[in-house]
């Protein structure tokens, strides 16, 4: 992990406020409007609040969007940052070591938050969501180091075809061939079969080994989304760029649904149409972004995204445990909140605890200090 003593160069700044967005839910944002929805009981905020529940299986909610957004960005990065190496005379060791490194260390950290430093093996969590992240990255660059952007899109398109026809026609012992239940599914199957420790859902870790093929997928897609923002073709403005984002998320979002008519859209095992339709939904925001800040260059609102979207990594792992931002929320504003009625303090502590994790992130912004993986 590097220590930047200073911010890294020249970068896409929609790119990073649209990473503090996401960032934004799962660092407390989701934690106001659940305080919002049961204080006021007003429809938006109650709808607000389902919003920000994982579906229990098949379907789709916003918070099912907040993960692969996450690693939609990270594809994206890849085609500057891995140029960049290039660019600047890395040798194809060097730039090996460093994914593999990266990759490493994802996986690495994961275990950490997932309690690796307990010593409970047996009991321990081995997936987890930055292994996903580390592990989905890794092969995607492995992809974008050894083809060209035609080969990138085959196989960005071929694993997600792969997959559907894996989970559709390989049978499970005891459950036969196509069962995509939560006990049934060859995902699930595996999982109890390989996977060493605990399971996050007990038959079924949504992390784990075979559903993690397909968002190598999800990186792809932001990696051909990279590449398609790096493209200096005369005539291939900003403009045109930031519409035909927006485009080609409408085509996605179609194409997932109607692949989800029969290989339903599920996070949990990541299906294709997931892939395709959270993919529609990424390119939808990071077209929104785009436009607004690198376009129309109006970036001043997107600040304390950028802040959050400078340290993501960060604050997960800040949150996991090594830092307690509610005793700290408690200590500044404790005795403020205790004034207000019952009703209204998880809103004011929901509030306080998010406000007291950007000042964490707006300290080391001030420093200069960028934890990059």
């Amino acid at each position: 992990m590097k220590n930047s003593a200073k911010e890294p160069g020249k970068r896409v700044y929609s790119l990073d406020a649209l990473r503090g967005a996401d960032m934004f839910w799962i660092m407390g944002g989701e934690h106001i409007f659940h305080a919002l929805a049961k204080l006021t009981g007003w429809g938006v905020f109650v709808w607000m609040a389902h919003q920000l529940e994982h579906t229990k299986w098949d379907g789709f909610t916003f918070y099912d969007m907040i993960f692969p957004l996450f690693l939609f960005i990270a594809g994206v990065s890849m085609p500057y940052s891995l140029n960049k190496r290039i660019d600047r005379g890395d040798s194809r060791a060097q730039i090996y070591r460093h994914v593999v490194q990266r990759m490493l260390l994802l996986v690495f950290f994961g275990m950490v938050y997932n309690g690796f430093l307990k010593f409970d093996w047996e009991n321990m969590r081995y997936a987890s969501v930055l292994a996903r992240i580390g592990l989905g990255w890794f092969f995607a660059a492995l992809i974008f180091l050894n083809f060209n952007r035609r080969g990138q899109a085959i196989w960005f398109v071929g694993i997600l075809i792969a997959y559907w026809l894996i989970m559709t026609f390989i049978p499970v012992p005891g459950y036969g061939a196509g069962d995509l239940s939560m006990e049934g599914s060859l995902v699930a199957y595996i999982d109890r079969l390989l996977l060493p420790g605990r399971l996050y859902l007990g038959v079924h870790d949504p992390e784990g080994i075979l559903s993690t093929l397909p968002a190598v997928s999800t990186a792809l897609m932001g990696v051909l989304t990279g590449n398609f923002l790096r493209d200096e073709r005369q005539g291939l403005t900003k403009l045109r760029k930031g519409l035909m984002l927006g485009a080609a998320g409408l085509v996605f979002l179609l194409l997932g649904y109607l692949w989800g008519l029969f290989f339903p859209i599920n996070k949990n095992l990541w299906t294709s149409s997931f892939v395709l339709y959270t993919g529609g939904w990424s390119l939808i925001f990071l077209s929104i972004f785009y436009l607004i800040i690198d376009v129309w260059e109006k970036k001043r609102w997107a600040f304390a995204f950028v802040v959050i979207g400078l340290n993501p990594i960060t604050i997960y792992l800040a949150q996991g445990g090594i830092i307690s931002f509610e005793q700290a929320s408690d200590f500044f504003f404790g005795g403020l909140i205790s004034y207000f009625s019952e009703a209204a303090q998880p809103v004011l502590e929901a509030i306080g605890y998010t406000f007291v994790s950007w000042l964490f992130l707006y300290f080391l912004y001030r420093q200069k200090i960028f934890l990059r993986v």
